[in-house]
C-alpha cells in the first residue's frame, strides 16, 4: 500500500518551516577521492534544501586513472574467464579505504569490502550486481560523511524482470520507504521484485537522480559534475566558447543528439514530464552559475540569438533523382522501406522537385550501403542514385531564432566567406535549429565560422545586435 506521503506537498519540515526539495546528484568525477567528498559536504551544508543526494561510483582522480565502474567490469570479465582478479580488487578496495581513512569514517569498509571480494572471486554475483557495488560503497561512505541516512537503490528503484524500469512501482516505493528528512542513495542500479540487481544504461546515475526528483516532486534537480554547465560550442574547436545560462528541454535534446554531452539524454525525460528544472553545476567551482534547463521558452533580456553550435561527423547521404518525381506517389515511402528493411534509422530527408536525399549515420550502413543502393535500383523506378560519404552535420540551435529574419543569412554568408561548400540544408518545423551538411574536412572550420557569425569575439550576440549581424551578412554577400 502506498504511504499517505504521496498526497503530501513536496516539502519536508525543519523546525517550524517547510523547506524546498533539491535533488543533488554527484557524478563520478565529483566523488573521486576524499578531497571531493569534503567539497560535496560543503556544497550540501551550504543549502538546507540539499538533503536528497544521489552518487555515482568513484571516478578518475587524475588523467590516466581508471573509473571504479570500469575496474569492476574488468573484475567480472576476469571471474568469467577464471583469471585472477586479486590485484584489481585490491586497487578498488584501496580507493575506498583511502577515503574512509582520510575522513575518519566509522563505516567498516575493510570488512564489508573483504566479504564482497571473496564472493566476487567465487563467482557468486551476476555482472550487474558486482558492478553495482561501486555505487553502493560510495554511497555508504558519502552517507556518513554528510550525516544522512543511507537508502539502498535496490529497495526503491524497481525493475521489471526484463530489465526495464517500473516507474509506477518506483514512485510507490520511494514514497513508502524514503526518509522525509533526506538520505543518500546510490545511482545506476535498482532491483526486481525478486531482489535481482539490474543496471541502468551507462551514465545511469543521472537517470537515477532524475527519477528521484520526479518521485519526490522536487523543486529542482541539481546535476553536479566537473564542468560549469553547457558551453555554446566545443572548447576543443572554438576558443573560449560562452557558457549557456539557460536552455530549454527541446534545445538540450537537439544539442545532445548532435554531440554535446554533459548530461545523459535519458535523464531529461522524467523531470521534463514533471516540469522540474535541472541545474548543471560544477563541484569544483560551486560559485559558477552553471546551466538551467527548463521548459521556459520566453525571451529574457540579454540572452543570445543562438544557444549553441554543435555537430557530428561520419554521415552518408543517398541522393535519389527522378524526373517529374513530384507527379508520382509513393517513391519516398518505397525508398524508406528499403532502409527500414536493413534496420537503418534515417536522420534527415532534404528534398527538391525531382530529387531527395536520405541522410543516415555512416556506422549504420558501413556493411550494407551498396546492398541498399542495389535494392532501391531494383525496386523503385528512379533515374539516378548518388552516394555522398564523409558528410558532417552541424546544428545551430536557439529558441531565440524563431521568426527572426537574418539568422540563416548570417549563417550561410559566414560559411561562404570561408569558402565552405554546403552539401545539405535542413531546418526543423519548430525553427529552433538549422542543420547544414559539409565535407568532413570542413567540419571544425565550419563550426568556428558559424560561431563567429553570432559572436563579437567575447560573447554571443544578443537579439538587439541582430541588425548588425544582418548588415554584416549583406556585406559578405
Amino acid at each position: 500500500m502506498v504511504s499517505e506521503r504521496v498526497q503530501q506537498p513536496p516539502r519536508y519540515k525543519k523546525g517550524n518551516r517547510f523547506v524546498m526539495i533539491k535533488i543533488a546528484k554527484f557524478g563520478g568525477s565529483s566523488v573521486a577521492d576524499a578531497k571531493h567528498f569534503r567539497q560535496i559536504r560543503s556544497i550540501v551544508e551550504a543549502d538546507p534544501a540539499r538533503r536528497f543526494i544521489v552518487v555515482s561510483a568513484c571516478g578518475r582522480r587524475h588523467k590516466g586513472d581508471a573509473k571504479v565502474t570500469d575496474l569492476l567490469y574488468l573484475v567480472a570479465a576476469h571471474v568469467r574467464y577464471h583469471v585472477s582478479c586479486d590485484d584489481l580488487l585490491e586497487d578498488i578496495g584501496q580507493r575506498y579505504f583511502d577515503i574512509a581513512d582520510e575522513l575518519g569514517l566509522a563505516y567498516p569498509i575493510r570488512e564489508e569490502f573483504a566479504a564482497f571480494a571473496e564472493k566476487a572471486k567465487a563467482g557468486q554475483y551476476t555482472t550487474e550486481e558486482l558492478v553495482s557495488r561501486g555505487e553502493y560503497f560510495t554511497a555508504r561512505l558519502m552517507a556518513e560523511t554528510l550525516g544522512l541516512p543511507f537508502l539502498d537503490a535496490a529497495d526503491v528503484v524497481a525493475f521489471h524482470h526484463d530489465g526495464t524500469l517500473s516507474m509506477r512501482r518506483t514512485e510507490e516505493l520511494i514514497q513508502e520507504r524514503g526518509i522525509p528528512g533526506g538520505f543518500v542513495m546510490p545511482g545506476f542500479y535498482g532491483a526486481t521484485r525478486e531482489g535481482q540487481i539490474k543496471l541502468l544504461d551507462r551514465g545511469g546515475g543521472d537517470i537515477s537522480g532524475s527519477i528521484l526528483a520526479k518521485c519526490l516532486g522536487a523543486d529542482l534537480y541539481e546535476n553536479w559534475t566537473d564542468v560549469s554547465g553547457f558551453l555554446s560550442a566545443d572548447p576543443r574547436v572554438v576558443e573560449n566558447p560562452q557558457p549557456i545560462g539557460r536552455v530549454t528541454y527541446q534545445e538540450l535534446r537537439e544539442l545532445s543528439y548532435m554531440g554535446a554531452s554533459v548530461l545523459h539524454e535519458e535523464a531529461v525525460f522524467p523531470v521534463m514530464e514533471a516540469g522540474i528544472p535541472i541545474a548543471v553545476l560544477n563541484t569544483n567551482r560551486p560559485q559558477d552559475k552553471g546551466t538551467i534547463i527548463s521548459d521556459r521558452e520566453d525571451y529574457i533580456s540579454g540572452e543570445p540569438i543562438i544557444t549553441g553550435v554543435t555537430g557530428k561527423q561520419n554521415f552518408v547521404a543517398v541522393h535519389i533523382l527522378k524526373d517529374h518525381m513530384s507527379n508520382e506517389v509513393g517513391i519516398i515511402r518505397r525508398v524508406l522501406s528499403v532502409f527500414e528493411r536493413y534496420h537503418v534509422s534515417v536522420e534527415h530527408i532534404p528534398s527538391g522537385i525531382d530529387s531527395f536525399a536520405v541522410v543516415v549515420q555512416g556506422d549504420d550502413v558501413k556493411d550494407c550501403i551498396w546492398s541498399i543502393v542495389a535494392d532501391i535500383k531494383s525496386e523503385v523506378p528512379v533515374d539516378k542514385i548518388k552516394v555522398v560519404e564523409d558528410l558532417a552535420l552541424i546544428s545551430t540551435v536557439g529558441r531565440n531564432m524563431i521568426g527572426r529574419p537574418g539568422v540563416s543569412g548570417s549563417l550561410f554568408a559566414a560559411l561562404g566567406q570561408e569558402g565552405i561548400s554546403i552539401r545539405m540544408i535542413a531546418q526543423g518545423s519548430d525553427e529552433i535549429n538549422i542543420i547544414v551538411g559539409v565535407h568532413k574536412d570542413d567540419f571544425e572550420r565550419a563550426i568556428r565560422a558559424i560561431y563567429r557569425a553570432f559572436s563579437d569575439g567575447d560573447h554571443l550576440l544578443e537579439l538587439k545586435d541582430l541588425k548588425r549581424a544582418e548588415e554584416s551578412a549583406r556585406r559578405l554577400r
